[in-house]
C-alpha cells in the first residue's frame, strides 16, 4: 500500500495457477504447464492482468524467476519485479518495476495442515516497496510484504474458509491466518515480527465480523473487545474471494493493512470456471528471445 493510502499493488506467482480455470480443466497433473505472474494495482487507473501460460514460458534459477515477459529477481538483499503484462479485459499494457526492500528475512514455516501438505511461508513480513508503472500517479512508496504458499493438493480439498491479514505496527507487523479445515478443525495462528526479523507469537485479540464483500462473502478479522474493523479501501472482489484495506485495533494500537477472505466453498462451485475464464486468458505458447 503507498503511503497515502490512495493506491496498493498485489503481485503472485504462481507454479500451478490455484485459481486458473484451465489448471482445474487439465486435472491439475502439470503445475509447471499453468505458470502465471499476476498483477493487479488499486487506485485511480487500477488494472488487473493474469495470464495462464504454458511451460515454455518458465524459466527459473535459485536467484531468478520468469514466466514470460515479466520476471522476478534478487538485486543484492532486494527483489525486483520486472512487469509486462496485458490487462483484462479491456487489454491495456501493465509495465514497469516493483522493488520491494525486506527489512530482514525470515526463516518462520507455519504448516496449515497436520501432514504438511500446505505451508505459509512469511519470507519478508515488513518491506518498503517503490512502484514505477511509468504513467500517471503510479510511481510511489510505501509498504509490503513478501510471502509464500506452498501445497501439494488443492485448497479446495482441505480448507472451506479463511482469513488472512497483515498489519504494520509500531514494532514491525502483526500477520494473522484463521484457517477453516474440511476435517472440521480450525487454525488460528498470530504472530508479530519485528523490523529484524525476530518472531514471537501474538496473543490474539477477538476475530471480529464487519461488513460483508460485495459478494456477500463473510469477512472476520482481529480487533481489541469494543472495537470494530472496517474497509478503509477497496481492492479486490471476486464471488469467491475479497481483498481490501481495513483498518482495525489491536493491543491499542490503530492499524490500517491488507486484508483477505477466500471461501473454497463457493471456489469449488463448478458454475464459476466460465467466470473466469474470462478473466484469466490461456497462452500455452511462449519462446524467450535471449
Amino acid at each position: 500500500m503507498s503511503d497515502c493510502g490512495t493506491r496498493a499493488i498485489s503481485i503472485i506467482a504462481f507454479i500451478g495457477s490455484v485459481f486458473s480455470p484451465w489448471y482445474r480443466w487439465s486435472g491439475r497433473k502439470s503445475p509447471d504447464n499453468h505458470v502465471c505472474i499476476n498483477v493487479a494495482t488499486y487506485g485511480p487507473g487500477g488494472r488487473w492482468t493474469m495470464t495462464d501460460r504454458g511451460r515454455s514460458a518458465l524459466r527459473q534459477s535459485p536467484e531468478r524467476f520468469e514466466v514470460g515477459p515479466s520476471v522476478l529477481h534478487w538485486d543484492g538483499d532486494r527483489l525486483v519485479v520486472e512487469i509486462n503484462e496485458i490487462s483484462t479485459p479491456h487489454g491495456q499494457r501493465v509495465q514497469g518495476t516493483v522493488t520491494i526492500h525486506p527489512s530482514a528475512l525470515t526463516s518462520v514455516e507455519v504448516p496449515l495442515t497436520a501432514d504438511g501438505a500446505h505451508v505459509w511461508r512469511p519470507f519478508a513480513p515488513t518491506a518498503e516497496i517503490e512502484v514505477d508503472l511509468g504513467k500517471d500517479g503510479w510511481s510511489w512508496r510505501g509498504h509490503g510484504y513478501f510471502d509464500a504458499n506452498f501445497g501439494t493438493r488443492a485448497l479446495e480439498e482441505d480448507f472451506g474458509y479463511w482469513t488472512w491479514g497483515r498489519y504494520p505496527t509500531r514494532v514491525g507487523t502483526a500477520s494473522f491466518y484463521d484457517v477453516a479445515r474440511r476435517d472440521g478443525s480450525d487454525l488460528a495462528v498470530a504472530l508479530s515480527f519485528g523490523r529484524d526479523g525476530s518472531v514471537e507469537t501474538l496473543e490474539a485479540p477477538p476475530k471480529t465480523r464487519f461488513s460483508r464483500s460485495l459478494w456477500a462473502i463473510k469477512r472476520e478479522t482481529r480487533a481489541d473487545p469494543g472495537t470494530k474493523p472496517r474497509q478503509v479501501k477497496h481492492m479486490l472482489d471476486a464471488p469467491f474471494y475479497n481483498r481490501c484495506g481495513v483498518e482495525t485495533t489491536l493491543h491499542g494500537e490503530r492499524v490500517t493493512g491488507v486484508f483477505e477472505a477466500l471461501d473454497l466453498d463457493r471456489f469449488r462451485g463448478p458454475w464459476l470456471m466460465p467466470m473466469l475464464a474470462v478473466r484469466v486468458p490461456r497462452r500455452s505458447k511462449w519462446a524467450f528471445k535471449d
